[in-house]
């Protein structure tokens, strides 16, 4: 397990120096000069080559692309261009709102995708089974930003049951915190809640066919007790792993979210920055995003170990 853990962490590093790579190519090779951008379109050619020399923006691509790296790796990502903080401190005011956010989004997905695949599979071929998975095809087809407004329409507009912006600051209570980021985190949930309630279902009628499943229920076990005991405890791995993965871009998929609600997490961070073309910003919060990502599936891999000791088997 240690030397398994060691080869997955080492593997990371070829994987995060390209994403540090594309990042700042697709940054630093899209259209606009931050320098007018700070000094306004009646700025004389001057003072824009000025602002370059200062910034390190009229030195080659190569260049600037070690200097920020030497940085990034000392553990420095730089300052923002028009705000003065430093990348890492915006960051960290910014990423609360998008936590919970995806925290109460993944809450959501798992109960309704976990317990509407167990249900779809108990009642296979019934009128519930039709139903979610036709709920389940409808959320997998329907665009997160599209959901998002369709929610806020008729839940915050119509009927008045929710705020139309989605989040509050401090000072109001968890619950409080909970009803303002409902709406967003449902419409953020959804897709999520599809892909693992049609996973669920097709792992559980699996688990549901095997001999082992017959057995307990020719012992007299109860329904409950063969779902979940027997059931959905040998189906647990693939779900886990949809889990995993769908955290990491839960995070990721928030930033149309949070810029259809207006909260201020790290994707209206990321979208004012690229207005801004605040260089730096957009540069530390992607990579950032990106390595949070990568840490998550390594650390949902390596729980595998702990749940199913079979895996350390085959992995040693």
């Amino acid at each position: 397990m240690i030397w398994y853990t060691l080869h997955r962490i080492l593997a990371l590093i070829p994987v995060l120096l390209v994403v540090a790579v594309v990042v700042f190519c697709l940054v630093h090779l899209t259209p606009g000069d931050p320098a007018l951008v700070i000094l306004g379109d009646n700025a004389s050619p001057g003072d824009v080559l000025a602002l370059h020399q200062q910034l390190g923006l009229d030195k080659p691509l190569p260049e600037q692309f070690w200097r920020w790296f030497a940085q990034v790796l000392r553990g420095n990502l730089g300052h923002s261009l028009f705000l003065g903080d430093s990348v890492a401190s915006l960051f960290a005011q910014h990423l609360k709102p998008t936590l919970a956010l995806a925290v109460l989004a993944q809450s959501i997905a798992m109960a309704l995708g976990i317990g509407g695949g167990i249900l779809a599979a108990y009642r296979r071929g019934r009128w519930a089974d039709r139903i979610i998975m036709a709920l389940a095809t409808f959320g997998l087809s329907i665009p997160g930003f599209l959901l998002g407004l369709f929610l806020i329409f008729f839940f915050a507009v119509h009927l008045r049951w929710f705020p139309v912006v989605g989040y509050k600051s401090d000072g109001i209570g968890l619950w409080q915190n909970l009803y303002y980021l409902f709406l967003p985190a449902l419409a953020l949930a959804i897709r999520i809640a599809a892909l693992l309630a049609r996973m669920t279902r097709t792992v559980m009628l699996e688990v549901l066919s095997e001999h082992y499943i017959k057995t307990a229920r020719a012992k007299g076990l109860s329904e409950w007790s063969v779902l979940w005991r027997h059931g959905f405890k040998n189906a647990l791995i693939p779900v886990l792993n949809i889990c995993g993965e769908s955290f990491g871009s839960l995070v990721t998929g928030a930033i149309v979210i949070e810029s259809v609600f207006g909260i201020p997490g790290i994707g209206l961070l990321i979208v004012d920055s690229i207005e801004r073309r605040d260089l730096t910003v957009i540069q530390g919060s992607v990579l950032l995003i990106t390595v949070s990502y990568v840490l998550i599936n390594l650390i949902v891999d390596l729980t595998f170990g702990f749940i199913d000791p079979r895996i350390n088997v085959s992995r040693s």
